[in-house]
């Protein structure tokens, strides 16, 4: 492995923690239990995670899409774990928390796969999503 490729490695690893401090820097701010921490762990595991397989097993025949997937897996139990139904069973929290830490877990891949422009923009959406108001029906 030659410095370039280990510089870029840093840098997708450092752009999914950024971005996903991003996110939880929003969910922190409005008082919500996974905030910045959280957020920040989830999207530097998934870019880490993307690294690992696309430069962790150079020579051997592998489908790096496979880790993707299991990642998609994993955060769908953590999201599953954050949903909690009310006492009346008519409420529901913890959906929009479930989502952010899924689509954190999607910008830490797109990060750690060096699709730069895309990961950033994802975040902004992300960002620019939690700050709509609730719309009450």
């Amino acid at each position: 492995m030659n410095l370039s490729s280990l510089l870029e490695m840093i840098l997708r690893f450092l752009l999914a923690v950024v971005l996903g401090a991003g996110i939880g820097f929003q969910r922190e701010r409005a008082g919500k239990a996974a905030g910045l921490r959280t957020h920040i762990l989830v999207s530097a595991g998934a870019g880490l995670f993307t690294l690992v397989s696309i430069y962790g097993f150079s020579g051997a025949v592998v489908d790096i899409s496979r880790v993707a997937a299991g990642v998609v897996v994993g955060i769908g139990f953590i999201g599953a774990g954050v949903i909690l139904r009310g006492q009346r069973q008519k409420e529901v929290a913890g959906l929009t928390t479930a989502a952010t830490i899924w689509i954190t877990a999607a910008v830490g891949l797109a990060a750690g796969a060096g699709m730069y422009v895309v990961s950033v923009i994802a975040t902004a959406v992300a960002v620019g999503v939690l700050f709509l108001p609730k719309v009450r029906g």
